[in-house]
Parts: structure tokens; sequence; C-alpha cells
């Protein structure tokens, strides 16, 4: 199954989990289960907007983007990271209307079955799809996935809370446990948010993929060769490396550039992935970078 496949599923399970927790709030009264369905709703908002990035993501370069589409799934996640400050702000205010107006819980029992049943859907679909965006380097899959579990582990809290509130007859508990629900997504919005912002801003690649292309590029090494000014960066699914390789200058172009297609070739295979440019240059000449006077 594609990424785009598990979007689209991720958005029915939306759609089955909102008619879920909406019908538990209904039963009950509880604002912490009211709140547990406005994260559905957040959910399913921040699922489609996932795939029409993915979509868009996976356009081929053209005139106007020739180094293709790929960011474009940043997007996504920042957006589901605002989505869920949005969501927190709504059950926050909810939460204490209610603390300032207490009304008496209904039927919790039903109420709680029904979002237990939801966790289960919203679960099982969050394991297959981290699973989905760690083999297709995904952050939009990967962004819906772990606010899935977020879902997750907020209607286990908020089960947990109000099977408290059947067992104390504490009312009071239902809107502190739905105001720690906010405060819960609003950190994980934040790492959505974070995560998008470094995407966007070149982060170099992680540091075991870095050591895997050190190593790569260690078994080419010799005293005539050597590589320099090794710089990567993360775009969406795709991943790049730029680099300078100096040789013997007495070589000839035909030499060189098969010496470097290997080195690329070795590059793809040991990273999926990978775009590799490689400046082939003298062993005697350097590359000057900033010099006095350049523009910034």
């Amino acid at each position: 199954m594609q990424v785009a496949s598990y979007l689209k599923l991720s958005v029915a399970v939306a759609l089955a989990t909102i008619a879920l927790k909406t019908l538990a709030w209904w039963v009950s009264g509880s604002v912490s289960l009211l709140s547990d369905a406005l994260e559905a709703l957040v959910n399913l908002a921040g699922a489609s907007f996932a795939l029409a990035m993915v979509i868009v993501a996976e356009r081929p370069p053209d005139d106007d983007h020739p180094y293709g589409h790929h960011k474009a799934e940043y997007f996504s996640s920042g957006f589901e990271g605002v989505l869920i400050f949005a969501a927190a702000l709504a059950i926050v205010w909810a939460s204490v209307h209610r603390l300032l107006n207490p009304e008496p819980l209904q039927d919790l029992g039903l109420g709680l079955a029904l979002s237990v049943l939801s966790s289960v859907l919203n679960g099982a679909l969050a394991y297959a799809m981290l699973k989905k965006a760690r083999s297709h380097r995904s952050i939009a899959l990967e962004a819906d996935a772990r606010h899935l579990f977020t879902d997750v582990w907020t209607s286990a809290g908020v089960v947990v809370g109000l099977l408290a509130v059947m067992a104390s007859g504490w009312q009071w508990l239902d809107p502190v446990i739905a105001i720690a629900v906010a405060l819960n997504i609003l950190r994980e919005g934040g790492r959505l948010v974070w995560r998008s912002s470094q995407g966007l801003m070149d982060r170099a690649l992680e540091p075991e993929v870095r050591a895997d292309i050190d190593r790569t590029l260690a078994g080419f090494a010799h005293p005539t060769i050597r590589f320099d000014h090794i710089v990567t960066r993360r775009a969406g699914q795709r991943r790049f490396v730029d680099l300078h390789m100096h040789m013997p200058a007495a070589w000839t172009l035909g030499r060189a550039a098969a010496l470097r297609t290997s080195v690329e070739q070795a590059l793809m295979s040991a990273v999926p992935g990978l775009r590799a440019s490689i400046q082939l240059l003298p062993m005697d000449v350097e590359a000057h970078f900033d010099e006095p006077g350049d523009p910034l």
C-alpha cells in the first residue's frame, strides 16, 4: 500500500472516530469526551491536508520547480501542528466553562465503550502508518501517525479519568482531565511545527545517515583521491549530498568521470533515496567560499 493509500484510510478512520466520539460525548455530556471528539476532528483535517500535500510532493520536477516538489510534505506537518493548537484552545475554553458551570454526567459506561472502540481503530492504523512512514521517509505520514498515537494516549487518559469520576463522584475531575488533554496535545503540536520548520530550512541528514555516507566515501579514499566540503540536506522523502572529489590533475576527464559515477552509485546504494552531486577538482586545487566582497 502506498503512502497516499494510507492517508485515504486515515481519512476514513477519522470519519468513523468522529462519529463514535461525538456519540460518546452526546450520551454522556462529558467535556473530556468532547475534547476527544475535537481532536478527532483535527485528525480528519490533518489527514485530508496531508493527502493533498503527498499528491503534490509526488509531482515530477518542472520548469518552475526543477528540484521537485518534495518539500510540500512539510506544509502538511506544520498545518497539522497548527490545527492541534486550535483544538487545544477550544478544549481549554470548554473545560473552563464546565468548571464554572458544572453539570452532572449521564451514561458514562456507553460513552467510555465508544471511546475505547475508536482508540483501538486509531491505534491499529497509527502503528501501520508509522512503519510505512519510516520505510518511505514520509514526514506527512509520520506526522499523521504520531498525531493518531497522541489521540490514543489522550483517549486512554480520558477513560482512566472518567473511571475515577465514576468511582469518586467528583464531577470537577472531568474538566480538569480535559485541560490535561489540551496540554498534552499542545506539546505534540509544538513538536510537529518544529519539525516542519526544520525541514523547510534544509536541515542536515540524520547522524546515522551521514555516517553511512562517510563510510562509503572512505572506501574510495586513496593517497591520490580525497573528499571534502561534504554538505547534506533533506527535502521530504528525498535526500541530497554535495561534495568535492579531488584527484590527480593528470587524469583524463573520462577516467575522472568514471570514478565519480562509481562513487555516486555506491552512495545511492548505501543511502536509499539519496541524490549525490560531486564536483571534480585536481588534487592541488581548493574551492573557496564566502570570499570577502561576496554577497551574503
